[in-house]
């Protein structure tokens, strides 16, 4: 289990220099999740992890090991349903019971949202007061099992201040993650949570 501890908050001022937020979704999984840990604690970079609340309540040790080491814990439902396709009620009881078992597991409860599949409709904006989050970058990684080809989808890509959509349920992805910091860390990025970028925005 990494257990690496940031030192306080990001300085980083995204106004002066180029930042991007990697943002994770799904997870977490064992063993992907830990290696991916290790990996951005290496390369002092930040993410944000949108974990699913079955996963979290399975793997409690994850969750509390990735907000340790200075990364944000977002919320991305219980069960990853479309939330669109249910009732206020329902989709308040998929984000409480995720927000509870993250604040259990971390301390602190989450500010953010990932509606899974990127649904998200009036109802579902009012039956929650946490922040929805979509992306402006997908790497689509989930279609190509191929570290290399994940990696490039990013560095070919990416923009500042960029929001970039990938998963740690994959190995591929997770081991695509050592190439994108190291060639956009080379290129002057930094690597910040979404609620740093949000603040410098």
């Amino acid at each position: 289990m990494p257990t690496h501890t940031a030192s306080g908050d990001d300085d980083t001022d995204c106004e002066k220099v180029k930042c991007i937020a990697l943002t994770f979704d799904d997870g977490p999984a064992v063993p992907e999740t830990a290696t991916l840990l290790t990996y951005l604690t290496q390369n002092n970079a930040r993410a944000t992890f949108f974990t699913v609340g079955q996963n979290v309540a399975a793997h409690p040790d994850l969750v509390r090991a990735e907000a340790r080491a200075g990364n944000e814990v977002g919320n991305h439902s219980w069960s990853h349903p479309d939330l669109t396709k249910l009732t206020a009620g329902q989709v308040a009881y998929q984000l409480n019971r995720t927000s509870a078992a993250i604040k259990d597991a971390t301390g602190k409860a989450p500010t953010l949202f990932r509606p899974p599949y990127g649904a998200v409709n009036s109802t579902v904006r009012r039956a929650t007061g946490l922040s929805p989050v979509l992306w402006t970058l997908d790497t689509e990684d989930w279609k190509y099992p191929d570290a290399a080809k994940v990696a490039q989808s990013v560095v070919g890509k990416v923009k500042r201040n960029d929001v970039v959509l990938m998963h740690d349920i994959h190995p591929t992805s997770v081991a695509a993650v050592p190439e994108i910091l190291r060639t956009l860390t080379a290129r002057g990025y930094h690597f910040v949570t979404v609620s740093h970028l949000r603040a410098t925005m």
